[in-house]
């Protein structure tokens, strides 16, 4: 991705989520991957799919059900 597409891909993620701490960084070697944070918390990985001239994004997030709260029973 070159500079343009992640300051415009950034600005997308921080208007939709609310959230304008939201970055996208390089990866430091061709082929590796997007990674996304929030702050320095790392929230996902970013890819670039380009099919017959068209563009597009798709952010990959997994959470750790060990980082879920604990929420009391419902009755």
């Amino acid at each position: 991705m070159n500079p343009s597409e992640i300051a415009r891909v950034e600005a997308y993620l921080g208007a939709t989520f609310g959230n304008p701490r939201i970055r996208i960084h390089p990866p430091k070697k061709r082929g590796a991957p997007i990674e996304v944070t929030i702050g320095e918390e790392f929230i996902g990985v970013l890819h670039r799919d380009e099919d017959e001239g068209e563009v597009s994004y798709s952010l990959h997030m997994t959470i750790l059900e060990e980082d879920l709260p604990v929420l009391a029973k419902v009755k």
